[in-house]
């Protein structure tokens, strides 16, 4: 049976730590096996899952042993592997699914730029076009047809499983109109106009995202009367009027395009009009270890980075908003709530 030593000493962590990859790569194998979906809810042998999954018996131990030290999977004494709350996440199944986020984290150009984590560093810039000698989203949708597949996937499932959060924290009582800056496939937006039904909404993002927006949003779906959908880069303009702008996960950028943005919404927006910036933080929440985690892959494959509540606040206030409330959506997601001066 594996047994995990909850607070092992210093050396012990400094070893766990640069063996991250092997955790990872675990993880990885894991779901594309399809292990945890092979995994239903009566303990099984490794035999019998290794002919679910269609792998050698001894290295699948070998996995699963790593993985459950981890918290991933359980073994129990007699040998049988069983589901825990973190392995369940793993299913495609499950409601709260991180199956196609943990395959992003660790799609096969991840481990060509972490080990230049130190150049990114030095230079302040992205390494991602050093190595494969073009822009990042570039490559993805021209070059990595599986890369960009996982990662709508996995973008899909974040914006799903934290719209009910957004929808939930927001008053949007006495709105008649809001708008999803950047708002990928509309999940949030959706989920807004279907708790309000008096609301009307618009959906701006580029062309080849709009065009796969949530089946409720296009035409014949239960929404698409209340909705509008505009192709087209935040960046570059917003011909969107609103009562409240949401502007979710997109400031991560360079500075550069985050100020462009956030000045064409203030330039389309009335005054009096609401904005609410949803952001993860690498400060001030609970999950921490992942945000700043995050915060270095952006550096590495687009130079861009998560915002402390300082620099979001500064950000925000360059642009001439007036900042309200800082609320918590979940445990990794903070709204900024603000106004557009008379």
């Amino acid at each position: 049976m594996t047994t995990v030593d909850p607070a092992p000493p210093p050396p012990m962590r400094l070893r766990e730590l640069v063996f991250g990859a092997a955790c990872a790569a675990a993880v990885r194998a894991a779901a594309r096996l399809g292990v945890a979906d092979a995994l239903g809810d009566t303990p099984m042998t490794v035999d019998d899952l290794a002919a679910a999954v269609k792998t050698q018996p001894r290295t699948l131990r070998r996995l699963l042993r790593a993985l459950s030290c981890q918290g991933v999977f359980t073994e129990h004494p007699d040998g049988t592997f069983a589901h825990t709350e973190m392995s369940r996440l793993l299913r495609e199944d499950d409601p709260h699914s991180l199956r196609y986020i943990a395959l992003w984290c660790t799609e096969p150009w991840t481990w060509d730029v972490w080990p230049k984590l130190d150049e990114a560093v030095r230079s302040g810039r992205n390494v991602f076009e050093d190595v494969y000698d073009r822009e990042f989203f570039a490559y993805l949708n021209e070059d990595a047809p599986e890369s960009a597949y996982v990662f709508n996937r996995a973008m899909t499932t974040s914006s799903q499983q934290s719209a009910r959060d957004v929808a939930n924290l927001l008053d949007l009582t006495d709105v008649s109109s809001v708008a999803d800056i950047g708002g990928g496939q509309g999940h949030v937006l959706a989920s807004l106009l279907e708790k309000h039904p008096s609301l009307h909404g618009t959906l701006l993002d580029l062309p080849g995202v709009v065009e796969n927006a949530d089946p409720r949003l296009r035409e014949g779906g239960a929404l698409a009367p209340r909705v509008r959908v505009v192709a087209g880069d935040c960046r570059e303009a917003i011909p969107v009027q609103a009562d409240v702008y949401i502007i979710k996960n997109i400031l991560e950028w360079d500075d550069d395009s985050t100020r462009r943005a956030l000045a064409n919404v203030r330039g389309a927006a009335r005054p009096g009009a609401r904005v609410v910036v949803i952001e993860n933080l690498v400060d001030d929440t609970p999950s921490m270890r992942f945000t700043t985690a995050m915060d270095l892959l952006l550096l590495l494959n687009v130079g861009g980075a998560k915002h402390t509540r300082q620099s979001m606040v500064d950000r925000l206030t360059d642009a001439g908003l007036v900042i309200g409330e800082i609320r918590p959506v979940n445990a990794y997601l903070h709204a900024f709530e603000c106004t557009v001066p008379a």
